[in-house]
């Protein structure tokens, strides 16, 4: 699959491994979006809009290189984290459902119309993915390796992702409305021509 990819290719995941980065960390650049002790993070909205903007097998693969760059050290995760470590924090599962995030976006939107309803639709189920995938990875970390809280149990752990739900939702339809806008502006360019064509 690798090695099929093209320097258009390449180029245009490493931008989606860059937004990523800056995705995770927003807060650090943007302190007023921290709103109530909760940080406002982009890693979703990238993921969902890797999908829409490379397709389902680029964006995949833009995310397995973000979750990589992360895993050999590179600071690009959440409060600059990284290192092969970070696989056992219990949010890890959040960051390889980025991977399925974007895949199951952009392949949905492949398969039906070209409606800007069809992207907020395929954004907000790339929302979903992550977090049913995040957050039972979550749970299960917590009962097998991760120190787990007192009393914790899996609605507590459904009960964490309440408070990040409502901005995620509007972010997932934010992607969608914006990607739709987006890929139409650059279907006229001949770079991401080269991009779709290898989606």
């Amino acid at each position: 699959m690798f090695m099929k990819l093209k320097t258009t290719d390449l180029t245009a995941a490493a931008m989606f491994v860059a937004l990523m980065a800056v995705g995770a960390n927003i807060t650090s650049i943007a302190p007023f979006m921290v709103v109530g002790g909760v940080p406002i993070t982009l890693q979703t909205f990238f993921a969902i809009l890797a999908g829409v903007v490379l397709g389902s097998r680029l964006g995949a693969i833009a995310m397995m290189v973000y979750a990589f760059v992360g895993l050999v050290g590179v600071p690009v995760f959440a409060q600059f984290g990284g290192g092969f470590g970070t696989f056992l924090k219990p949010t890890f599962g959040f960051i390889v459902s980025y991977v399925f995030t974007a895949f199951i976006t952009g392949y949905i939107i492949e398969k039906m119309k070209n409606t800007v309803g069809v992207f907020a639709f395929a954004a907000l189920v790339g929302m979903a993915i992550n977090y049913l995938f995040g957050t039972n990875w979550m749970y299960a970390a917590y009962k097998i390796w991760a120190a787990a809280p007192d009393g914790f149990t899996y609605k507590m752990a459904w009960l964490w992702m309440v408070v990040p739900l409502p901005k995620d939702i509007i972010l997932a339809i934010l992607a969608g409305v914006m990607g739709h806008r987006l890929k139409r502006t650059l279907s006229k360019s001949q770079f991401f021509k080269n991009v779709r064509k290898a989606s």
